[in-house]
């Protein structure tokens, strides 16, 4: 094949060759600059006549660059790119450490959540970033900005979330961690729901004279088995094993399916309770799983005089918890058993509950020598007027 014909410009070191323009197929000039740097001869296109509106002027200008070093040859621009392809996959930024984070967790309502917490709150301020390209000022201004619209609680997990991602970077040599510690803020959600003597009665009369089966039974099991509110609304037939007495939680907020005993009241409220062509115990519209029930046990609440604050059904999974503790029989492991605690230090805000218990218990030693002691000296005065009568 012949070599194409070079036509030199008034430029040196610019030429052009004749060519055709994508498309229409109309003659075009394809200019060229060729130069020498580190004494190595280089040659590449400078661009079309048409496309890139390339001139010799503009292509002179181009070499010249070139050759000052303000610009990369077409090699070392392709190199260059090709390098920093290189870097990008060898980053772990926070997004690929949380795809990573994902595949080693198993699918619950947990990783759900974080995952929407992630999208939210992180993935735009730094999900392009290394943890060790974060700035304290940085997690500080998102801190304050989710302090003016969010509960303190969602803002702690937000930055726990972003420290569990960074710290699972670090633990798996995958990246540097953080460079600072995440200030989070404090919070106390250490809340125990419980009613009194009194006010429990009360609430068990209004329960009776509710017209609602629904919310009657939803608050009686709430009250004698524990669970959560989420669990109750999801609770299928098919679940409650009758003979080996055990209901079977699927699901719950811990994220492991868990079984917790059908006790005698437990039973006795289902054994009673109505059942339809739905296969959730306490089903919603149309048979589907119930979502909201809190008109009519908000009814019964209000009708036994119970605070505004205490909430129907999670207040009585709390009594429940509180009735267990202070009774003194129920040891915390048993009770974090079975209000399916993952962590134990949720069920330690019950502990001292147990506490007042024991130490009720202590206290009758006390009575029970001076009971003791109370007979014997009754026994020697009984002695003493016998013997004067004699």
């Amino acid at each position: 094949m012949p070599k194409q014909a070079r036509y030199h410009s008034k430029y040196p070191g610019v030429y052009w060759i004749e060519g055709q323009a994508v498309g229409t197929g109309k003659p075009e000039r394809i200019y060229y600059i060729c130069y020498r740097k580190a004494g190595k001869l280089i040659e590449e296109k400078a661009g079309r006549q048409v496309q890139d509106d390339m001139t010799p002027a503009r292509a002179a200008q181009m070499r010249t660059e070139r050759l000052q070093g303000k610009q990369l040859s077409n090699k070392e621009k392709r190199e260059a790119v090709k390098a920093e392809k290189k870097a990008e996959t060898s980053r772990w930024t926070i997004e690929r450490l949380w795809e990573e984070y994902k595949n080693t967790k198993a699918l619950n309502k947990g990783l759900k959540t974080d995952n929407g917490r992630y999208k939210k709150f992180l993935r735009e301020p730094f999900g392009t970033k290394e943890p060790k390209e974060i700035l304290m000022l940085d997690v500080d201004r998102l801190r304050l900005k989710l302090m003016k619209m969010r509960a303190p609680q969602t803002v702690r997990n937000v930055l726990s979330l972003l420290q569990r991602i960074a710290n699972f970077g670090v633990k798996r040599n995958l990246c540097g961690g953080l460079p600072f510690h995440i200030q989070k803020p404090r919070i106390s959600n250490i809340r125990t729901e419980d009613l009194t003597s009194e006010q429990l009665q009360a609430l068990l009369i209004a329960i009776e004279k509710d017209d609602n089966i629904q919310a009657k039974n939803l608050m009686k099991m709430a009250l004698f088995s524990g669970m959560r509110r989420g669990e109750l609304f999801k609770l299928r037939w098919q679940d409650v094993d009758f003979d080996r007495g055990f209901i079977h939680i699927r699901d719950p907020k811990g994220g492991q399916d868990q079984l917790v005993p059908l006790n005698d009241s437990t039973r006795l409220v289902l054994d009673s309770h109505p059942r339809s062509e739905s296969e959730f115990v306490f089903p919603g519209r149309s048979g589907r799983q119930r979502v909201d029930i809190n008109h009519q046990v908000n009814r019964i609440k209000n009708g036994a005089g119970l605070p505004k604050n205490f909430r129907p059904l999670h207040g009585l999974r709390h009594v429940y918890a509180s009735m267990l503790a202070s009774s003194g029989q129920v040891d915390m492991y048993t009770l974090q058993r079975l209000l399916t605690h993952k962590d134990p230090r949720m069920t330690q805000r019950y502990a001292h509950l147990r506490d007042d218990a024991l130490k009720k218990a202590s206290n009758l030693m006390g009575e029970l020598v001076n009971e003791a002691t109370g007979v014997k000296e009754e026994r020697k005065k009984v002695k003493a007027i016998e013997a004067v009568k004699i």
